[in-house]
């Protein structure tokens, strides 16, 4: 038995306006499904294959365990993974891989790049990364290996992301947590140099970490100046990625 329904109802207040919305952005993907992207995942595949083939070259050339524990070798792997990851993503219409994810990736092979040409390429003695006391010979194995993890990917990596990822995707909050990997990095740096014997020329792979010639108080200055100007590229890469136009502002 339901309750007799009341002849007399009050009048409820008028509402002195329209409701105000709150802004609730939301993603693209929410809505529009990605779209399959053959050009970007062909462009990308060739990148990951470019980065295996360095790195597989120099694992090759030198001992497995000291090739691996170069900074851009383990840059140039990483990329490799991602961008494979990337490409089956564009290929099969799914989401892309998060933005700060690719981003690192991006960062890590550019700095790898600058040091390599900025710190080492022109050094007496010169750097090598298998231990050669020579400078590598043109069109040889070693300088090609060189070529490909300090030219060819860091620069098809920046290309990819001119001209195949949307912008702006990346966040200034992302730039603390890529530092991670390059604080990881040193650590493993100097527990690496402590474990093996002074007698050992692999001891300390980079001279501005040499903690032999340079103290630890010295490296660890070098490696500070090193890090500023790596959080500084994070920066710059942010900053550019909400400056420049975004080549695929309609399709992911």
């Amino acid at each position: 038995m339901t309750a007799p329904i009341p002849r007399d109802i009050p009048d409820l207040p008028a509402v002195p306006g329209p409701p105000v919305l709150l802004p609730a952005p939301v993603p693209a993907t929410a809505v529009v499904a990605p779209a399959r992207r053959p050009t970007a995942a062909v462009f990308r595949l060739l990148i990951s294959v470019t980065a295996a083939g360095g790195v597989a070259l120099e694992l090759l050339l030198g001992s497995p365990a000291r090739m691996l524990s170069h900074f851009s070798v383990q840059a140039t792997a990483l990329l490799a993974v991602i961008t494979f990851l990337s490409a089956t993503r564009a290929w099969r219409a799914r989401r892309p891989l998060p933005p700060a994810v690719t981003g690192a990736a991006l960062l890590y092979v550019v700095i790898s790049a600058l040091v390599y040409h900025l710190l080492l390429a022109h050094t007496t003695p010169p750097f090598s990364m298998t231990g050669a006391t020579t400078a590598p010979e043109r069109w040889h194995a070693q300088w090609t290996a060189l070529q490909i993890l300090h030219v060819l990917v860091p620069a098809a990596a920046v290309l990819d992301w001119l001209l195949l990822t949307p912008a702006p995707r990346l966040r200034l909050r992302q730039t603390a947590a890529w530092l991670l990997y390059p604080l990881a990095y040193l650590a493993f740096t100097f527990t690496r140099a402590a474990l093996l014997p002074p007698s050992d020329p692999s001891r300390h792979l980079y001279p501005f970490l040499d903690v032999t010639s340079h103290g630890y108080r010295g490296t660890l200055a070098n490696a500070l100046l090193l890090g500023l100007g790596i959080y500084a590229l994070s920066v710059l890469l942010v900053a550019l990625d909400h400056t420049r136009p975004s080549p695929t502002r309609h399709r992911l």
